[in-house]
C-alpha cells in the first residue's frame, strides 16, 4: 500500500515541475517565435459548416499554409494526410480520435515523448523536452494532437528537417513510419495530387463502355480450380474481344504484365488505397507504364481471353474481363467483392448519359 502511495506521488511530483517549468519557460518565450507561424484566426478562417460542406477547400488551405511554413510541399502534406485517413478507415478502434480535418493520427505517447510522465500533454517546452513530436502551429501557446494545424505542422516540421528533395521526403517518411510500403503509397498519392493539382480525385467510372454489350453477375467467392483450390476474387465481365477496358479511378499504374493465372493484367492503385486488378486482357494501351497518372475512363487495355499458361496462352475460356478490387490495411491486403461497386458505377454513368441527351435537346 505505502509503495503505490509513493509511486502516485512521485508521478505527481513529476508532473506538477514539469507544468511549471512549462509555465516559465512559455512566459519568457519570445513573440516573435509564432510570427512565421499560421495564426489560429488564419487557420480556422473557414466556419465549421462551410469547412463540411467544402472540406477539399479548407484542407487544400491548410495544406498551403503549413507549406508556406515547413517547405514541404502541399501536395506531399496531402498524400500523408490521405495516406493516414485510409489507414483509420480499417483500423478505426485502433485509431479513435474526434472529429476533425486531418485525418493524421499520432499516439499520446509519440506526442508527448514516450518517457513523458503526463502523457496528455499540450505544454511545447515540456513536449520538446521529453522528444516529443508535439509542436504549436498555430501560436496559442498549446500543442493540441486534435488541433488541425498543430498536428499538420508538427509531422511537417519533422519531415521538413530531412530536407527538400524526393528522397530526402523519402527517407523521412521512412524515419517516421518504418514501413516500406507507407512510403511507396504516400509517394503515389503526392504524385497524384501534384498532377492534377486539385483533392477532390475520387469519381469512378465502370470498366466497360456502358454502351458496349456486355453482362456481369456476382461472381465473388465462387471456386476455382486451375492453379490449386481458391475462390475467385473478382468479378467476370463477358464481352467481345477488343472491347475497350477503362480505369475505374484517378490512379497510379502499379504494376502491368503476364501472369499465369490472369494473362495480360494491370494493377492501379487509388487514393482509398484500393488496388484495381484487370485480368485476361488482349493487349494494354501501349503508351500506358507503370508509375503513369491514369483517370476514370481512360483506356487501358481490351478484353481478352488470355491466362492460364505460359505468356502468350489464349483462348482457353470465352473473352471477358476479371475485375478485383483489394484494400490495403497498411501491413497487407485483402480482396472484397466489387460487384456493389460495379453496380453503383454503371448507374451513375447511365444516368450521366440519360442527363446529357436530355441537356442536348
Amino acid at each position: 500500500m505505502k509503495k503505490a502511495t509513493h509511486r502516485r506521488l512521485r508521478r505527481w511530483t513529476c508532473r506538477i515541475a514539469a507544468l511549471v517549468m512549462a509555465s516559465t519557460a512559455l512566459a519568457a518565450w519570445p513573440a516573435e517565435s509564432w510570427a512565421a507561424l499560421p495564426d489560429k484566426s488564419a487557420a480556422q478562417s473557414s466556419s465549421p459548416s462551410s469547412a463540411k460542406d467544402d472540406p477539399f477547400t479548407y484542407r487544400m488551405q491548410l495544406y498551403e499554409r503549413i507549406a508556406a511554413v515547413t517547405q514541404v510541399p502541399w501536395y506531399r502534406l496531402a498524400a500523408i494526410d490521405q495516406y493516414e485517413r485510409t489507414l483509420t478507415a480499417v483500423h478505426p478502434k485502433d485509431r479513435k480520435h474526434p472529429e476533425r480535418h486531418i485525418g493524421i493520427f499520432v499516439p499520446l505517447t509519440a506526442w508527448a515523448g514516450p518517457l513523458n510522465p503526463v502523457p496528455e500533454d499540450t505544454h511545447p517546452f515540456t513536449i520538446e523536452m521529453y522528444s516529443g513530436l508535439g509542436q504549436d502551429g498555430d501560436g496559442d501557446g498549446a500543442a493540441d494532437p486534435n488541433n488541425d494545424t498543430d498536428l499538420l505542422y508538427s509531422v511537417a516540421s519533422r519531415l521538413a528537417a530531412y530536407g527538400p528533395h524526393e528522397d530526402d521526403f523519402a527517407n523521412g517518411l521512412w524515419a517516421y513510419y518504418q514501413n516500406g510500403r507507407a512510403v511507396q503509397r504516400i509517394l503515389q498519392y503526392g504524385k497524384l495530387y501534384e498532377t492534377h493539382g486539385k483533392l477532390d480525385l475520387f469519381a469512378h467510372a465502370f470498366p466497360l463502355p456502358v454502351k458496349s454489350d456486355y453482362s456481369y453477375r456476382s461472381t465473388y467467392g465462387m471456386g476455382r480450380s486451375y492453379g490449386g483450390r481458391r475462390i475467385h476474387e473478382g468479378t467476370d465481365l463477358f464481352a467481345r474481344y477488343g472491347v475497350t477496358v477503362r480505369s475505374t479511378c484517378y490512379g497510379i499504374v502499379e504494376l502491368k504484365g503476364w501472369n499465369r493465372f490472369g494473362g495480360w493484367r494491370i494493377g492501379i492503385r487509388d487514393l482509398n488505397n484500393h488496388y484495381h486488378y484487370y485480368a485476361h486482357l488482349q493487349g494494354f494501351e501501349k503508351s500506358l507504364q507503370a508509375g503513369d497518372v491514369v483517370t476514370p475512363g481512360q483506356t487501358i487495355g481490351w478484353v481478352g481471353s488470355s491466362g492460364y499458361g505460359k505468356p502468350g496462352t489464349s483462348g482457353k475460356f470465352p473473352p471477358h474481363l476479371h475485375y478485383g478490387i483489394y484494400r490495403d490495411t497498411g501491413l497487407s491486403e485483402w480482396s472484397f467483392d466489387p460487384y456493389p461497386l460495379l453496380k453503383q458505377w454503371e448507374l451513375q454513368e447511365r444516368r450521366a448519359l440519360q442527363n446529357s441527351k436530355q441537356t442536348r435537346r
